[in-house]
């Protein structure tokens, strides 16, 4: 079972260079968790391309229905997180011996640990120092 963050879910969504060898790591794996926070961002990044211009609004469409089809498809996994997710992350930030990174992959690393999961794919190369100090298993799609 592993985590999928966000970089990993855009390129299974958009065709991106990463995205061959991502879509190699994920078939790999038997189970892959999507939390509520990784779609959310996703579905952030995807509108915030559709108003900068960068997609055009059909592709945006597109590209949302794909994410609502992978909920139908193994080996994803999707999974809300609880309100404690806030908690972990802030025990986790302020840890003393805490590797600093953004809030967002602050959350995901404490969506990980909510859900019980040691396992992440990721391209995110601070998340993956992070993970790492936090003693996750870290799969790096075209790294590893």
């Amino acid at each position: 079972m592993i985590y999928l963050d966000t970089s990993c879910l855009l390129k299974l969504l958009r065709d991106e260079p990463e995205s061959a060898d991502v879509r190699s790591a994920v078939s790999s794996e038997e189970t892959v968790v999507v939390s509520s926070l990784a779609e959310l961002e996703t579905e952030v990044q995807l509108k915030a391309a559709a108003v900068g211009g960068e997609l055009r609004t059909s592709q945006w469409r597109q590209y949302q229905a794909k994410l609502a089809a992978m909920r139908n498809f193994d080996p994803f996994h999707f999974r809300h997180l609880p309100a404690a997710v806030f908690s972990t992350a802030l025990r986790q930030h302020r840890h003393p011996q805490s590797v600093f990174c953004r809030a967002m992959d602050r959350l995901h690393l404490a969506a990980m640990e909510e859900l019980k999961l040691t396992r992440l794919i990721t391209l995110d190369d601070v998340q993956a120092k992070v993970a790492t100090a936090l003693d996750y298993e870290v799969i790096r799609p075209g790294f590893d």
